[in-house]
């Protein structure tokens, strides 16, 4: 029969750990690839939207990384074609 392990995480530590400089780094660093496979595959017009894209650094309750562009239209370009969804899907 298989013992049963109880793991107990303290709330305290895990709040420093998800909010860490170190959590952080590696989110942007597993981040990265996305932002290269969505500027490679960027749908180009004016190239507004491609330059536009970047990753943004961010603490709530924890590290966060998000893959955004800052083009005006830029909500209307990814509902049309998927590209910042694919991206992220493509390195995960």
């Amino acid at each position: 029969m298989a013992r049963k392990v109880k793991v107990n995480l303290k709330p305290r530590g895990m709040d420093d750990l998800l909010t860490s400089k170190e959590v952080a780094r590696e989110m942007r660093r597993r981040m990265e690839p996305a932002l290269a496979m969505a500027i490679a595959t960027a749908p180009v017009d004016t190239g507004e939207y491609r330059s536009s894209l970047k990753l943004v650094d961010d603490v709530t309750d924890r590290a966060v990384c998000r893959l955004v562009s800052s083009a005006p239209h830029g909500l209307l370009v990814e509902s049309m074609t998927g590209n910042l969804t694919r991206a992220l899907d493509a390195v995960s």
